[in-house]
């Protein structure tokens, strides 16, 4: 790294030389090491290791980025003059500029007390294994294919600019990801579930990771043997922090991305219908459903997968308040965008390796927690539902019609949540829908993990997907 390092602060004198108004330097060593089984049989497996230099510059106007494996001055030199010669071919009526902001000089590390380097393959692959043949012995062919994915991943970074910012970071992520299939005499269903966080392999003990897992698949196997088809229609819907953590991170994180606001993944992903409200009122004023609902996007909540301090553009993190207390507050925003809105960025430049570009990039979105338990949330619904996991969902490109279909569903009847599951009900809301319903938040949180997609090369980062329980009034139901 001390190598890397010095080639980094080189880049910066040698773009500054070349004519560049800016120049950035992202050093990355990262090692990636990785587990498939399938009943019981581990199937794949890896360790993958990587070090290189991304540069990125600003010449008249116009950014180029452009990265390099070889870590040695010719080689920086030469990309520095690729960055540089994309930047000038790039370059725009408007020019790019990014906001000001306050220079820092900082490390940050996640805490971590076994690194997945100094746990042995065979410990790593037990735990796989004794977590199948639990399943296997409770199950049998209630649970017939079973496959576990363990992934641990971690890097050391650099990030240093020619306005004399520099961060340096270690950071480690580890997930654990089932997709099992449970039959009945009846039906079968299907679930993938995700875990993780940033710390090392403490991580699996301390988070219970595999009674977590264990307890979701008793769930998937109930479902398949006990959900029946309901005739509900217009009904009050409570639903988990998994269930309110997909809407928050789909109907809400997505549309705020100010890039995508702007029509940068317009021909990719989409574009955001927060457009047509922007272009007709103010954020503060825009309102977007009942004031008990607001949405945060926080990466510094510690061991959130998608956790950091200070982002890829060497600014430092916050918690941003998408939607506060019902209405339109604040995009998620990095350098360049935030100057095009004339504030400053909130730091969400993340980038998924060197190879890669820093782009406006969500962390951990979810529903403010409110003042309610999970029971108070059931008391005065005379009927309705409890959707605690769901089984698919789909949205389109502007983020505003959505679907999400419930996989482990409760009634809920005279207050009480009772034992009778309903088969794959189905939420269709607008944003608009979901937002506006909301009449109560639980103080509980819950937050499985995702890998949150963007870009073109696409980089897939990764995300927390969860929050608090919340409470929807009159909703009409699909699906049934």
């Amino acid at each position: 790294m001390e190598n890397g390092k010095d080639l980094a602060d080189f880049a910066i004198d040698k773009g500054a030389s070349k004519g560049a108004n800016y120049v950035e330097a992202r050093l990355v060593e990262s090692r990636d090491e990785s587990y498939t089984s399938r009943n019981g049989v581990i199937l794949a497996a890896g360790n993958m290791t990587s070090t290189g230099i991304a540069i990125r510059v600003l010449v008249d106007g116009g950014m180029g980025f452009c990265s390099t494996a070889k870590l040695n001055k010719k080689a920086i030199g030469n990309a520095i003059q690729e960055a540089i010669k994309l930047a000038k071919a790039s370059k725009r009526k408007t020019p790019i500029t990014f906001s000001e902001e306050k220079t820092v000089q900082t490390t940050w590390k996640t805490p971590v007390k076994r690194k997945f380097e100094d746990v042995s393959v065979e410990e790593k692959q037990k735990f796989m294994i004794d977590l199948d043949k639990k399943l296997n012995k409770e199950f049998r062919l209630k649970l017939p294919t079973r496959t576990l994915l363990l992934d641990l991943y971690s890097d050391h970074k650099y990030i240093v600019n020619s306005e004399k910012a520099k961060v340096e970071s270690e950071n480690s992520i580890i997930t654990v990801h089932t997709f099992n299939t449970a039959k009945s005499k009846r039906e079968s269903e299907q679930r993938m579930q995700g875990r993780g966080g940033t710390g090392g392999w403490e991580w699996i003990e301390e988070k219970n990771i595999a009674d977590i897992i264990f307890k979701d698949n008793v769930a998937l196997v109930k479902t398949a043997r006990n959900a029946i088809k309901m005739d509900l229609r217009k009904v009050d819907v409570v639903v988990s922090g998994e269930v309110s953590g997909i809407m928050a991170h789909e109907n809400v994180g997505h549309p705020s991305e100010a890039d995508r606001i702007l029509g940068r993944e317009g021909a990719q992903a989409g574009e955001s219908f927060y457009l047509d409200l922007l272009n007709n009122g103010k954020l503060g004023e825009i309102k977007m459903g009942n004031e008990v609902v607001s949405i945060i996007d926080d990466p510094t909540i510690p061991g959130n997968s998608g956790f950091y301090l200070f982002d890829d553009e060497c600014v430092k993190a916050r918690p941003r308040y998408l939607i506060k207390e019902g209405k339109l507050n604040e995009l998620l925003l990095n350098r360049e965008y935030a100057n095009r809105y004339g504030v400053k960025s909130n730091a969400a430049a993340r980038a998924l390796n060197y190879k890669s570009e820093p782009i406006i990039r969500m962390a951990n979105t979810f529903f403010a927690p409110g003042d309610f338990t999970s029971e108070e949330l059931f008391e005065d619904i005379k009927e309705g539902i409890f959707m605690k996991s769901f089984t698919e969902w789909n949205i389109d490109d502007r983020r505003f019609q959505s679907k999400y279909v419930g996989l482990e569903v409760y009634l809920i009847k005279n207050g009480r949540l009772t034992d009778t599951m309903i088969r794959r009900p189905t939420l269709e809301l607008t944003t608009f829908g979901i937002l506006g319903s909301v009449d109560a938040v639980s103080n509980e949180f819950d937050a499985p993990h995702g890998m949150c997609g963007k870009g073109d090369p696409m980089q897939g980062v990764p995300v927390w997907l969860g929050g608090p329980h919340i409470r929807m009034r009159d909703i009409r139901l699909g699906g049934n």
